[in-house]
């Protein structure tokens, strides 16, 4: 194998890795949505955004109001962390839509809420910001199941 092939291999999986982490302070609920394997909210054409999609990290974060540390630059995929008083947050922007569509695949298993535009998607330890993302970025915001037993209590 390659070293850019390892490098970008590296990159996805610590891509993965952050992914409980994005979603562990997620509130759990089972609703409707929770129960579909991808349940998509309303969409967002984000006018007062500006922005033409594909977006850069900085761009993105630009809008929602921080200044991003790269964490990961690959080819498949490149994402930034943001951390602000309110919220800490990732995002995750992707050369092509397959990459998209594949790293959404892997977080299935995770479960969580996530904010999810053209080739780019953030990710929040605390869902409920990705609305107010939404209405400056557009996109929308995707339930992932996740894998395990329901959160619901076991009968006794």
């Amino acid at each position: 194998m390659s070293p850019a092939r390892r490098l970008r291999a590296a990159a996805l999986v610590a891509s993965l890795a952050v992914l409980p982490l994005a979603t562990a302070c997620s509130s759990g609920e089972d609703d409707k949505a929770a129960n579909s394997s991808k349940a998509a909210a309303s969409v967002s054409a984000a006018p007062a955004a500006g922005v033409v999609a594909p977006a850069k990290v900085e761009v993105i974060a630009n809008l929602t109001g921080c200044k991003p540390k790269i964490r990961i630059e690959a080819d498949e995929l490149r994402q930034g962390l943001c951390h602000t008083k309110k919220v800490d947050y990732l995002i995750t922007t992707f050369p092509e839509e397959k990459y998209k569509q594949t790293w959404l695949d892997s977080a299935a298993i995770y479960g969580g809420k996530y904010l999810v535009g053209s080739r780019w998607i953030v990710s929040a330890k605390e869902p409920e910001m990705l609305e107010q993302f939404r209405d400056k970025l557009g996109g929308t915001v995707q339930q992932l199941r996740g894998i395990g037993p329901s959160a619901a209590p076991s009968p006794s």
